[in-house]
């Protein structure tokens, strides 16, 4: 069960009454603030890790061909 536009409505008169308009205005203000830092900070989090994911696979592809190469290298001519 979400929360209906009347319940929204009666939310908001208390904050309004209970904080006044001035001081409502700026508590949503920074409330945005936070959010948009939020968003920022997951989103430059993910392209850390996809960075890192990708890093660690060119890593591990370039040790695959120097273990095939080692491979083809050290079998012995018939």
């Amino acid at each position: 069960m979400g929360i209906g536009f009347r319940e929204l409505l009666i939310i908001l008169v208390i904050a309004l009454v209970l904080f006044g308009a001035k001081r409502l205005r700026s508590v949503g203000s920074d409330l945005g603030a936070a959010v948009r830092g939020f968003k920022k900070s997951m989103n430059d989090g993910e392209d850390e890790a996809t960075k890192q994911l990708n890093d660690l696979s060119s890593k591990d592809a370039d040790f695959k061909e120097r273990a095939d190469a080692t491979k083809s290298d050290s079998k012995p001519s018939a």
